[in-house]
């Protein structure tokens, strides 16, 4: 039996952070798949007010923004614990997960990724100025997540965090467009955390091209 239901569209980066989160604490899960346009239909409204994903659903308890999803997750699966018992290392978690949903997404995932690397795979058009627009701010993110990193191993010290598992999913995707190696050479502390969660098997089962396959 399925403990976990997420209500997503593959190749998210939010959809697979909360996958991670279900992988890395050894859940059973099931991806309800959504076309891009279901998100905003009656149905999914009904889960999520805002037609935002993922949504998820545990038994009768329903749960929607990843945050939240991966605080929980990491509530009722204590072991291994994601939030550092340190204050200011949780501080510094809280601090990269704030970055992310406030300017990774809108400048990284949103503004470039997803006009170089989505939009075409679905046949939209790509706002070529959006992406360029975003460049400055996408190069102030990585120089900060950069600075922040230092020399740990995760972003809030050396095991990993709701940070590690919220940022990630939108990193890894940023891999892939020609855009980021600029900012991923000047940061190699940055590319090799990339890289370090990359090889991480919950990353590796959660990828847009297993989720679609497996569809």
């Amino acid at each position: 039996m399925t403990d976990f239901i997420v209500h997503g569209v593959p190749g998210s980066p939010y959809v697979r952070a909360a996958l991670v989160g279900l992988e890395e604490k050894g859940a059973s899960w099931r991806l309800q798949v959504l076309s891009m346009g279901d998100a905003k239909g009656p149905a999914h409204l009904a889960r999520q007010p805002f037609g935002r994903i993922p949504a998820l659903e545990h038994g009768d308890f329903k749960l929607y923004e990843t945050q939240a999803i991966l605080r929980y997750l990491d509530r009722i699966f204590p072991n291994p614990a994601w939030t550092p018992a340190d204050p200011q290392a949780e501080a510094r978690m809280n601090q990269v997960c704030g970055i992310t949903d406030w300017y990774v997404l809108p400048n990284i995932s949103a503004a470039i990724v997803f006009q170089r690397a989505v939009a075409p795979r679905f046949g939209m058009p790509v706002d070529e100025a959006r992406l360029s627009a975003a460049i400055p701010v996408a190069q102030t993110c990585m120089a900060e997540l950069s600075r922040l990193l230092g020399g740990k191993a995760y972003m809030a010290g050396d095991t990993v965090s709701i940070a590690d598992l919220l940022l990630a999913p939108h990193l890894s995707f940023f891999t892939q467009v020609e855009e980021s190696r600029p900012m991923f050479d000047a940061h190699p502390n940055l590319k090799a955390w990339v890289e370090r969660m990359d090889a991480r098997p919950s990353m590796q089962r959660t990828s847009w091209e297993r989720l679609t396959a497996d569809a």
